[in-house]
């Protein structure tokens, strides 16, 4: 299927926090059973299905909240880049893939160049089942808030 198909989308939205690059980058990635410790109005749990936190191949599922509603993703961590802070979940089951085929979450930390927090990049490609489904940006809108609660969470005195 050719990218121009309307059915494939992709969202983009960088937030900037107050903690670092590489501090968000291990909760999300190695400690993502603490995120709702940070997050709790969107972010009920995360619990280990296969393998290790944070590694390649590793299988998590999320318990969160989108528009009050209670939902659930399985999600496959595809790959990892601790160098530059990144990297990618491929949902497996769950609760949008009712609308959608496909969906890949991308997320990088970049250092701020104001010297101290970080920019959060966040990516959403998807494959939407059918044309008439909106495109996932109450996800994205989720995404950047769990991210700002995080950056808040992780530099608490």
């Amino acid at each position: 299927m050719s990218s121009s198909s309307p059915l494939v989308g992709k969202l983009e939205s960088s937030t900037e926090i107050e903690a670092s690059a590489e501090m968000f980058h291990h909760m999300l990635l190695h400690k993502p059973h603490h995120v709702s410790n940070a997050s709790p109005n969107h972010v009920q749990a995360c619990d280990l299905h296969h393998s290790d936190w944070g590694k390649e191949g590793s299988i998590i599922c999320w318990t969160y909240f989108l528009k009050g509603k209670a939902k659930t993703a399985k999600e496959v961590v595809e790959s990892v880049d601790p160098k530059n802070n990144s990297f990618t979940l491929r949902v497996l089951e769950g609760d949008i893939l009712e609308e959608f085929k496909n969906v890949l979450v991308k997320c990088k930390a970049t250092p701020s160049a104001k010297g101290s927090g970080c920019v959060v990049q966040w990516v959403l490609e998807y494959e939407k089942l059918r044309e008439d489904v909106a495109d996932p940006v109450t996800t994205m809108e989720m995404l950047v808030e769990v991210g700002k609660d995080m950056g808040a969470h992780l530099t608490k005195p």
